[in-house]
């Protein structure tokens, strides 16, 4: 047997041993014996390194230091999840699908665990990077880390796609937690808050020795990519397990709600007895091509709903009730409450969201109070225990006055929060405002953080988000903590955002109730920034998603004088401030209102294709048959229910060919 031949034995048979051991958790060969083959095959790389392997199994015990994790776009988007707590949120969801759907409608039932979300591409077999969710859109290479998790595998086994995403969750088991707490207590170190927090953490160590020595698993649940070769979420689970990748074997294919229902009522209780944290079951539709047809709001997917168990409540003391002031000027009461452990955190504060819910429970200083941490990061406080109440207790008085700037507030009729209107003047509204034009999903300027941002408010170097364009070097190096390196990286990122799309710096201009897709919408109809500015409320509320609220803060935000001098400045700078002309070649207004209802399966275009079609040419792309359908462009496989309404309601039905012969 040559050198080669050698090499490529030994990786092979190790490969098997550690998918035996850490994904079949059925070890057929003693750890000495495994260390063994290890140390042989290393000691065989070394002296050939012509014969290197970017997957060898050598590789598990890491040691490459990453100084800088690059940003990568993902192929395909990672949604967030809808999250329901009851039976009725279950149902009604299900009655949304069935008018959506024809047919049958099975789900796959999974266990939501609670870990670090991570997204792993394999191309030929082989892992080729692995990155974490970050915004959804873009994320984190940490392909050397996740190398040293024994249960991603690095080679896969049998039949495979040629490239795909798969989709899971890096998690600390509890015992190899609490071993890491054991050890970390007697070399008298900070205890690890909790398993999630931890492995997250690791997923950014920059020596992946260190992430090596965490015992971190990978639990996969998602694949995404083209010609698969499966048809449902089940039968996805099933071939991942046969390319060597770990998959939980709780999931469940069930019929109906109801038995969902018992799936959930059954895990509430046994997962308890799981080896690692969970926090709900996420139900997906089975069959891919009706969630194809669900499709996706702009943060979720139509066709998966995640349902979680019920929150942890401790109750403790509310000793202060202070006031914090957003970026839009609003105001938000916040409970500092005596330090209490809930659901494997420290809980120091809670939200108390308006000066209705603190009346409505009567929540005062000094009260005991009953604290949750349920779908919402931040902890809010549910009831208050007046048994406990002290003697001489009065009412809360909600502030009048902002706490920053001494601004009388304002409550508008029908809006559950206070503001301060001292736009322009009140500290807190400044940074928050230029915070959020630097943040990733709107200019994402490099080397400029919040902490950096309220530096340069305070010092008076910037009084808006336009006068970052004016900084120079020698103006930032006097920050604290600002190094010449990091001065020159701060100013290059600014002149870099110049080239950011109109569509981002829309959203970065923080309009009240513009989010990012609205600020797309917008963007894409109307082309340029002075045309949003010219827009009567009538003429905005005609695009797409966009009501009377949106449509009287955009006429707000662009009637104020200080509004426009930004925009000017702006412009003077060279930022993009309309759709560029590359991207205004692949639009027009051929579709231009039109209602438009896709489905079916596709041969020429993807459904995701054939929508950004309808989009760009100005069309309206619809879930459901109405009255107002333009028409519906009829796929292969088309439910029966949708043509039968089509039919009945006299909408055209036209096919692919004719859709794409109609563009040209």
């Amino acid at each position: 047997m040559s050198v080669e031949q050698k090499i490529n034995s030994l990786r092979e048979e190790l490969r098997e041993h550690n998918y035996n051991y850490y994904v079949l958790d059925n070890p057929t060969i003693s750890d000495y014996d495994f260390d063994i083959k290890l140390k042989a095959l290393q000691s065989l790389e070394e002296t050939h390194p012509e014969f290197h392997d970017a997957n060898s199994p050598t590789l598990r015990v890491g040691g490459e230091v990453t100084k800088n994790f690059n940003t990568v776009v993902h192929e395909h988007r990672m949604y967030s999840l809808d999250n329901s707590y009851s039976k009725e949120d279950l149902l009604d969801w299900e009655k949304r699908i069935k008018k959506m759907v024809d047919g049958q409608v099975n789900y796959t039932c999974e266990l939501k665990y609670d870990g670090a979300s991570i997204s792993l591409t394999y191309e030929n077999g082989s892992l080729l990077r692995a990155v974490t969710r970050g915004d959804g859109t873009q994320g984190d290479e940490v392909t050397a880390n996740i190398k040293t998790i024994n249960s991603v595998p690095l080679q896969l086994k049998g039949n495979f796609p040629q490239k795909f995403d798969i989709r899971g969750e890096i998690v600390l088991p509890f015992e190899g937690f609490n071993k890491m707490n054991e050890e970390r207590l007697e070399a008298g170190e900070e205890l690890y808050r909790n398993p999630r927090n931890t492995a997250s953490g690791s997923l950014k160590l920059q020596n992946s020795a260190e992430v090596a020595k965490r015992p971190l698993e990978c639990l996969l649940y998602s694949i995404k990519g083209n010609n698969l070769g499966f048809s449902s979420q089940f039968e996805s689970l099933e071939k991942a397990r046969q390319m060597g990748f770990k998959v939980p074997k709780a999931a469940k294919l069930t019929t109906s709600i109801d038995e969902v229902l018992e799936f959930v009522e059954y895990w509430d209780i046994h997962r308890h007895d799981l080896p690692y944290e969970t926090d709900g079951v996420v139900i997906k539709v089975n069959n891919l091509q009706q969630q194809e047809e669900l499709g996706y709001t702009a943060k979720a997917p139509r066709w998966a709903m995640a349902y979680k168990f019920k929150a942890e409540q401790v109750s403790t003391r509310l000793n202060e009730i202070t006031y914090q002031v957003g970026r839009t000027g609003a105001i938000t009461p916040v409970a500092n409450l005596e330090p209490v452990e809930l659901a494997g955190t420290t809980v120091k504060r809670a939200s108390l969201h308006n000066a209705d819910q603190i009346e409505k429970l009567d929540i005062r200083e000094g009260d005991e109070v009953y604290v949750e941490k349920g779908g919402e990061i931040i902890p809010k406080i549910i009831a208050v225990d007046l048994s406990k109440r002290p003697a001489g207790s009065v009412p809360t008085l909600y502030i009048a006055h902002c706490p920053e700037c001494e601004t009388e507030l304002i409550r508008q009729e029908g809006d559950a929060k206070h503001y301060c209107p001292n736009y322009n003047g009140c500290n807190p509204q400044i940074i928050g405002r230029i915070q959020h034009y630097i943040s990733r999903k709107a200019m994402d300027i490099e080397g400029l953080g919040g902490e950096t941002v309220a530096l340069l408010v305070n010092e008076g170097l910037i009084l808006d988000y336009s006068d970052l364009y004016t900084l120079t070097k020698d103006d930032v190096l006097p920050l604290e903590r600002m190094a010449d390196k990091s001065a020159e990286n701060l100013v290059n990122g600014i002149v870099a955002s110049k080239q950011i799309p109109f569509e981002r710096l829309l959203f970065g201009l923080g309009i009240r109730y513009v989010g990012e897709t609205v600020a797309k919408k917008l963007a894409k109809h109307y082309k340029r920034i002075d045309a949003i500015a010219n827009a009567s409320v009538e003429d905005l509320i005609s695009v797409d998603e966009i009501g009377d609220r949106i449509a009287e803060s955009v006429i707000e935000f662009f009637s104020s004088e200080a509004n426009k001098d930004i925009i000017e400045k702006l412009r003077h700078h060279g930022l993009q401030l309309e759709i560029s002309a590359e991207k205004l070649a692949n639009q027009t207004d051929i579709l231009k209102g039109l209602s438009i209802v896709v489905s079916g399966v596709f041969q020429s275009v993807s459904r995701t294709e054939l929508k950004k079609l309808i989009e760009d040419n100005g069309g309206k792309v619809s879930s459901s048959i109405s009255s107002k359908t333009s028409f519906l462009v009829a796929g292969d496989k088309m439910g029966p229910s949708k043509l039968a309404k089509a039919e009945t309601l006299g909408v055209s039905i036209i096919s692919e060919n004719d859709f794409l012969l109609k563009l040209k």
